[in-house]
């Protein structure tokens, strides 16, 4: 999403993990993804990171400007997404992972989060930090949204009015729908294809609204 907003071009290689092209290990021998080779010859292999160098190069939405707060603010929620609230997800979606894990305790871990999010927004401020989507916003969204998607019925019945709404106001976005095409597994020694498909002129979220 980040790429796309940005208008930073660049040829997509799609990787099936089970069957892990030799380019993508030797672009980054850690073999996950993503993985975002620049001219330079420098290799990106977070999302967080490829966000901020592509909204260095161009940010037309103020992403990296929220209304309310300011950057380090936004990065300092991510950690805490990334961190504390990653790892009751991960318990929680895929709980043949982690036998030892007590999934009542992690999905009680990721509530407390999730009610922290919900007093983030009011009728004034519809996003995490202020009155349009950034940084925060599109980083921590995927993952709500995974939480969301383990059992939609729980989700709904939640009493979480504005984060149901700002999670739903982003999975409706023209701009998720048009970095979502499905694409066939990259095989070495052949071309990717170009990305972004099409830029949107706007993010389909808009710079205000009611969550």
């Amino acid at each position: 999403m980040a790429l796309a907003v940005s208008g930073q071009a660049c040829e997509l290689r799609e990787v099936v993990l089970k069957n892990k092209p030799q380019g993508l290990l030797l672009a980054s021998p850690k073999g996950t993804v993503p993985v975002l080779v620049l001219p330079s010859g420098q290799v990106l292999e977070q999302s967080l990171e490829i966000m901020l160098w592509a909204l260095a190069q161009h940010d037309p939405k103020g992403w990296l400007t929220p209304s309310q707060g300011n950057l380090q603010d936004m990065l300092a929620l991510i950690a805490e997404c990334d961190g504390p609230f990653k790892q009751a997800l991960d318990r929680c979606k895929y709980p043949s992972r982690y036998p030892d894990a007590d999934i009542s305790v992690e999905r009680a871990r990721a509530v407390a989060w999730l009610s922290a999010l919900e007093a983030r927004f009011s009728p004034d401020q519809p996003f995490l930090f202020g009155t349009h989507a950034a940084l925060a916003d599109m980083a921590i969204a995927p993952f709500v949204r995974q939480f969301a998607g383990i059992d939609a019925d729980w989700w709904a019945a939640q009493p979480w009015p504005r984060l149901q709404a700002w999670l739903a106001q982003w999975q409706a976005s023209d701009l998720l729908a048009s970095v979502m095409h499905k694409l066939p597994a990259w095989v070495d020694g052949t071309e990717g294809v170009l990305f972004p498909h099409a830029v949107e002129s706007t993010d389909g979220i808009p710079d205000q609204g009611s969550a």
